[in-house]
């Protein structure tokens, strides 16, 4: 599971395809959460207890680096990318 990126207490992964399923998505923890975001749409797929801060967080990386996460999820070949500030 490739860390993509980490960022105030986030961590940011993306499973190999492979292992995975559609839509295309990423993993954010948190030390007490974990929740699921679709990349095309930023939706909170799963982790209702998500916290709305790390979430608003979430959804603002997710746009900032929504082709680079797509095609990451198309190809398989994951790059580190850049924390939010």
């Amino acid at each position: 599971m490739p860390t993509i990126s980490y960022f105030y207490g986030i961590t940011i992964i993306m499973y190999p395809r492979a292992k995975e399923h559609n839509p295309p998505h990423i993993h954010a923890i948190t030390p007490d959460c974990v929740a699921t975001f679709d990349i095309r749409t930023g939706e909170l797929m799963q982790g209702k207890d998500f916290p709305g801060k790390a979430r608003k967080m979430v959804v603002t990386f997710i746009l900032k680096y929504q082709e680079d996460l797509l095609e990451m999820w198309e190809t398989g070949v994951y790059k580190r990318l850049e924390p939010i500030r």
